[in-house]
Formats: structure tokens, sequence, C-alpha cells
């Protein structure tokens, strides 16, 4: 739905008026109502055009597109899965290893030919004859073996799945703290773009006025009632105010493009912001704590917990391992045959005394890196405190700033209107209105920039002060 608004500025109604009853006798009334009608029906043509690019947006719906659509969440879940996956893979060290295999062989070696013939079970008292058993024949043996390996004690692989477990854990907390962060970024872009519209309607309100000043004036110095320093000055503000206008509006699009990036969206759309409520935070809270349960904390405890079971892992590999293997063979002087068959079953225990100081290296580093998670963790909570505490003065501040701004916005309007009314009677100049107007638009943006301030320390403080309890 397209709305038109009929602005009363008195300024306007003193330019408009006279110039009209001048037009209503001439020919060029004609000429006037077709340009009218022209820029009419084109301005209501780009209206209609912008209209069906905007899309209205509230952050919740913001929050929730990006939530499902965002690549860093997309990606922090493939991460998940890998750690599962990898995981998954150390129950190795429970199941049974299996293996099939089928061999062809000849050979007219001593002793390989003679053992070839043991286990194809066809030993004959000819086959004891010197000369056979020093130069025999190629001698063929097919073997089809089915071999089974059964861990049975390795605490260092044991300690190994446990990290692995806390690797997922890791990860889980890391899609967590992404979706905390990413929240916390859509509210900053969609302050922004709530920003960049109130530029464009503060910019806009001080054009319409700038603009009926320069009309008023050039009017005035046409009738020779005023200088052309006068109108070269209302010009030049309707012309600066026009390009800080064109500027924020490429703001909103800025904005907007940014959000679709967050939403996994396709760009081009131009969205609307929904007033969003003010959460309460409050600016007194002095003794507020950075919870050690935040997500990326315990990102990095999870990967201290880890390194602690590899160097467990290290250690137990000084110990003893225990494995069970056996196999069951078929062996045959003929291709697929299976004449003879046996089995072999044991059980292992190795023991690797000495590996050339590797394994006390690898327990040294893995020990220092530990100790550097400690301290980054410690640095983070200590910097994390530190930010808690300056976000909530800059709060206050925010909010004092507020107020100082309502009262600032209240006096430039009306010391604005005071003016306006004098310059009608002819008892200030142009510039003295221009600057009141100029006034009156920087106090209302600042007071729109000490909003977003307050807003976006409001989102800070929620993201430093996350758990993941929560």
């Amino acid at each position: 739905m397209v709305r038109y608004k009929c602005y009363s500025d008195p300024l306007l109604m003193v330019i408009v008026l006279p110039q009209i009853k001048k037009l209503v006798n001439t020919r060029k009334y004609f000429v006037l109502t077709v340009i009218i009608i022209a820029t009419f029906f084109n301005s209501l043509a780009l209206k209609t055009s912008a209209q069906d690019n905007t899309k209205q947006l509230s952050l919740s719906d913001a929050i929730a597109a990006t939530l499902t659509n965002n690549k860093s969440i997309q990606l922090a879940q493939l991460d998940e899965s890998i750690a599962a996956s990898n995981y998954k893979q150390t129950g190795a060290i429970f199941l049974p290893q299996v293996g099939f295999s089928y061999t062809a062989m000849s050979t007219n070696n001593p002793l390989n030919a003679f053992g070839f013939k043991l286990q194809q079970q066809s030993i004959t008292q000819n086959d004891f004859n010197p000369e056979l058993l020093n130069y025999p024949s190629g001698t063929p043996n097919f073997t089809t073996m089915l071999e089974v390996k059964q861990p049975l004690v390795n605490m260092d692989l044991l300690f190994k799945r446990k990290a692995a477990a806390k690797q997922i854990e890791l990860y889980q907390y890391k899609t967590q703290r992404t979706k905390e962060y990413l929240t916390f970024e859509v509210r900053r872009a969609y302050l922004q773009l709530q920003l960049a519209y109130e530029a464009v309607s503060v910019l806009e309100e001080a054009l319409q006025t700038t603009d009926s000043v320069y009309r008023f004036t050039d009017n005035h110095f046409k009738q020779g009632l005023i200088q052309k320093s006068d109108v070269l000055n209302a010009q030049v503000q309707v012309t600066t105010v026009g390009a800080n206008l064109a500027k924020a509006k490429s703001s909103v699009r800025n904005a907007s493009d940014y959000l679709s990036l967050l939403m996994g969206q396709g760009d081009g759309v131009i969205y609307k912001p929904v007033n969003i409520p003010q959460s309460e935070i409050s600016t007194n809270d002095s003794v507020a704590k950075i919870a050690d349960s935040r997500p990326d904390f315990l990102v990095i405890q999870k990967a201290i917990e880890a390194s602690d079971l590899m160097i467990k892992s290290g250690k137990m590999s000084y110990l003893p391992k225990l494995n069970a293997f056996g196999s069951y063979q078929f062996n045959d002087n003929q291709m697929l045959g299976f004449g003879a068959n046996a089995y072999l079953a044991g059980v292992q225990l190795s023991w690797d005394i000495f590996k050339g100081n590797s394994t006390k290296n690898s327990i040294a580093t893995q020990t220092l890196e530990r100790n550097k998670l400690s301290e980054q963790l410690t640095q983070q909570k200590e910097q994390s405190q530190l930010e808690l505490d300056k976000a909530y003065r800059d709060l206050a501040d925010a909010q004092y700033e507020i107020g100082q701004q309502k009262i600032s916005v209240e006096q430039a309007t009306e010391a604005l209107f005071i003016l306006k009314n004098r310059y009608l009677q002819g008892l200030v100049n142009t510039t003295n209105v221009l600057m009141a107007t100029s006034q009156l638009s920087d106090q209302k943006f600042k007071l729109s920039q000490a909003l977003f301030t307050a807003n976006i320390t409001r989102a800070y403080i929620q993201l430093l002060t996350s758990s993941a309890n929560k």
C-alpha cells in the first residue's frame, strides 16, 4: 500500500500559493499540469517498485533464519560429525579384526617345497628320498585363510578413546558459541539497519525543511528582497543534505545485504525492521562476573581434558599389551582346492621396553601444550571480565547520553520553530535557519546513535554473560 503525506509547512505555503496564482491565467498552466502529472506517475512507479523490493523483517525471524541457514553453523556442525566419526573409529580397541585371503604360490626351494607338502598333508615315504628333498621340482600351494585378531588389554588406546570423546564435547560447545556469536552479529546488523532508516528519516525531514528555505529564499531574491549569497548558502545546504541522504539510503542497502548474508538468503532485498523492545539490564551491577560455563571457555577446558587423557595414554604405552589372534586355513596343490585344513590360535603379550625416548619426549611436549591451553583459558577469562566491566560502564554512559539528547532534540526543535517564524517575518537571515536545521538533524541523529550504542551494548553483555547451562 502506497501512502502519501500532505505537509503544511508555512514556508512551503508562502512559496507555492503565489506561484499558483500567477500560473492560473497563463499559457504555462497546461504545460505545468502535464509536467506535474508525469512527475506524479513517475514517482508513483518508483515508490511501488521500491516497495515491491522491500520486506518487513523482525529480529526473531532474522535470528531464526541465521541459525538455520548460516554457513558458519553448518561448518561447525560438520566438525561435530567429524569428531563423532573419529570417536567411532576408536571402537576398534574392543572389536575383533577379521581378514580373508587366498594365496597361490609355487617354488622349487627345498625347505618351502617340503613345507608345502606338510601343509597339504600329502607327505609320503618317497618324499624323504634325498634326491627329491635336495632337488624338488616346482611345488604349488594354494592357501585359503581366515584370520582373526582380538584386542584384549591396550590401556594406551583406551585413554585415546576417552580423549576422542572429549573432542565431541569440544565441538558441541564450539557450535553453541558460534550460534551465540551469530545471534549477537544479527542483532548488531539489525540495529545498524534500524539506525540507517533513522538517518534516512532525519535527513528526509531536513531536506524538506532546507528545500523550503531555499525556495523561499530564491523567491525573495527574484523580488530583490535579499542577497544572492543567501540563495547560494541555501542551495549548498540542499546539495549537502541530499548527498547525505543518498549515503544513508546506500547504508540501508548495505545493512540489508549483510543481513541477507547472515541469514543465507539472496541479496537484492531491502529489509524494513520492526521496532524491537529494549531488554532491561541493570547498570548498577558492579559485581557481575563472567560464567566459567561459557561455551568458548568450555571449548578450551575440554581441549585441556583431552590433552590430559593423551598424556595418560602416553604413560600407559609403557605397559605391556595383551592381544589374541587366530587363523583357520586350507592348503591344497590344486587351485580352489580345500584338501588340508588347520588352525592356529594364541595370545600375545608384547612390551615395548625402550623406544629411544620418543614416548618420554612426546609426553613432555603434550604436557607443555596442556599448560599453554591453561594459560590461554585464564587469560581469556580475565580479558572477558574486563570487557564486561567496560560494557556496563558504556551502557550507563549511553543511557545518560540518551536522556541528554532527548532534551537537546526538544530544545533544537523549539529553536528551529522560533527561527522559522522570525525568518518569515524577515527578522533573521537564511544562515540562522539553515544552522538551526542542521543542529536539529545532528541532535536527532546523535539520539539515534545513543540508542544504537545502548542496544548494541546490551546485546554484547548478553554475549559475554552467556552460559552453556542456559
